[in-house]
């Protein structure tokens, strides 16, 4: 069956949904009300049930017979990825950006097949950034094919990298802890045992910070707590930019896409011996 999908007219019929309902995100943004999911950093707007419900119903209705997994409509326990096609869609990636009006909000549509990413569509609205990815045909950032930067210039190190990180909405506990100890190896002088690293960024979105590490804007992002569709769209886009992306726990050179613990590294050379560095920092094992 999946060799007979045509994966270009699924990439292009999502580009049409991204641009559609960037419009929508766009014109409500810091202009909502929220319900507060688990605590302040953690939010569900009207705005994301809203998109949720325009692209699950224009997808079914489009391709029947392919299946639907998306943040708003997801029950846990019940809602469980299977090997068959899948959409995976966050209809707002950044919902706290989006309240508060910063431009890092996006729309990220994902396609997987045998549960793994093949069709990746991000959308930031706020800024036109449009990231597509097809399995096999590259990925793009708007009509300029990644990475944008030249990842055969400089081996990847982490003293020099540029690392994208997130606090996350569980500010308890041990995976809590683990996150902070973790920033903290990172950021600390080589004399103290610490990596050094060139610099940290939190864009409030984990598609957007993929799809930075694919372009090569950034050099890695490390993440504990996000959910398939925060991912899938990124991770092929990610890939088809010589990228990959890695477990977020020690020794997992393989991951799935609904592990929710990663480590994406942009393309590169030294990309191994950057992974195990990068690992050799964490204190414990995070788990969801």
């Amino acid at each position: 069956m999946s060799s007979s999908i045509d994966l270009v007219l699924i990439k292009d019929t999502l580009v049409q949904l991204a641009h559609e309902a960037g419009e929508l995100i766009r014109s409500k943004s810091g202009n909502v009300t929220f319900d507060d999911k688990k605590n302040a950093v953690d939010l569900v707007t009207e705005v994301d049930k809203a998109v949720e419900d325009l692209v699950s119903t224009k997808l079914r209705a489009r391709f029947p017979s392919y299946q639907f997994m998306g943040e708003e409509t997801y029950v846990p326990g019940k809602t469980v990825l299977t090997d068959e096609p899948t959409f995976i869609v966050d209809p707002i990636d950044g919902t706290t950006n989006f309240i508060h009006y910063f431009p890092y909000s996006c729309i990220s549509l994902g396609f997987a097949i045998d549960k793994k990413p093949v069709v990746g569509v991000v959308y930031n609205p706020f800024l036109n950034l449009l990231y597509t990815g097809v399995k096999g045909s590259g990925s793009y950032l708007n009509d300029e094919k990644l990475p944008l930067r030249n990842s055969s210039a400089k081996p990847l190190s982490l003293q020099g990298a540029l690392v994208a990180i997130e606090w996350g909405s569980e500010r308890t506990g041990k995976n809590f802890e683990i996150k902070t100890q973790t920033f903290s190896s990172l950021a600390k002088d080589k004399s103290e045992g610490g990596a050094f690293a060139h610099g940290f960024r939190s864009l409030g979105s984990a598609a957007m910070n993929i799809c930075s590490v694919a372009a090569g804007n950034l050099d890695c992002y490390w993440e504990g707590g996000c959910y398939a569709w925060d991912v899938c769209a990124g991770w092929i886009i990610l890939e088809e930019a010589g990228g990959r992306m890695f477990g977020g726990n020690s020794n997992q050179w393989e991951t799935e896409v609904d592990s929710r613990v990663y480590l994406a590294v942009r393309g590169g050379h030294g990309q191994e011996e950057f992974v195990k560095d990068f690992w050799s920092h964490i204190p414990g094992e995070l788990s969801y």
